[in-house]
């Protein structure tokens, strides 16, 4: 599975051996060492994955990724010196799609970066699947979503999370089971990544985040989207 990734890193050494294990890896490969300039070339000529450094110089990493999310849902793994679960979350918050802490084995950040391109290209089916909640319309064929006709923006772990749900209306999932369907790997996160996600979804796709009709938490247990709403 070939793919254009571009990597923002600015440690030279570090940039390199990254560089070394995707080309042999088959894909095609462009090298920045700080903030403005990944930024400039996300836009101008978008990657099908960016690997980001948290801290670039010029613009850091949490920035830069923030902007993309604005515009796109170009997959994005953030790579940092920070191992905290804060820090984890709050990557997670501004849209990264995955995360390693430095230092890291090579093959796993290639083993990381062919799962997210797989998940962020569309699989074939013969009949498309869309699913749809009172205003709320998941395409997962697509990896779109709609609220009131109106296209949202989701990161791919945000869309794998309120995709389970539709697909299970009124179903209730615990954050574990949600955990499972939206992180690879066995990384050390905890519940409180799948909470980070609900909160964001609710203020992409609830009128009111704060009183929410749609994205249900059944107090001591998990999440629910609600069957109330669906179009059947």
């Amino acid at each position: 599975m070939s793919a254009y990734v571009l990597v923002a890193e600015d440690d030279e050494k570090q940039a390199e051996l990254i560089r070394r294990y995707l080309v042999h890896d088959g894909h095609a490969v462009t090298v920045v060492h700080d903030g403005p300039t990944a930024l400039e070339e996300a836009t101008q000529h978008p990657p099908d994955l960016l690997v980001l450094d948290w801290m670039l110089p010029g613009l850091d990493g949490l920035e830069i990724c923030r902007r993309i999310r604005a515009t796109g849902d170009m997959p994005i793994l953030m790579l940092t010196a920070r191992s905290t679960e804060d820090d984890l979350l709050l990557g997670l918050d501004i849209g990264a799609d995955d995360y390693m802490t430095k230092p890291f084995r090579p093959r796993e950040l290639v083993a990381r970066i062919r799962t997210l391109l797989r998940r962020s290209r569309h699989p074939e089916h013969t009949e498309e699947v869309v699913l749809k909640a009172g205003p709320l319309t998941v395409a997962p064929d697509r990896h779109e979503v709609f609220v009131h006709g109106r296209p949202v923006n989701c990161t791919p772990g945000e869309f794998r999370l309120l995709s389970t749900l539709a697909a299970a209306p009124d179903r209730v999932f615990t954050r574990a089971q949600l955990l499972g369907c939206i992180t690879d790997h066995g990384r050390a996160v905890t519940e409180r990544t799948v909470d980070v996600h609900i909160l964001n979804l609710r203020k992409k796709i609830e009128t009111s985040p704060h009183r929410p009709e749609l994205l249900l938490t059944v107090h001591g247990v998990g999440y629910k989207l609600s069957r109330g709403h669906l179009d059947v």
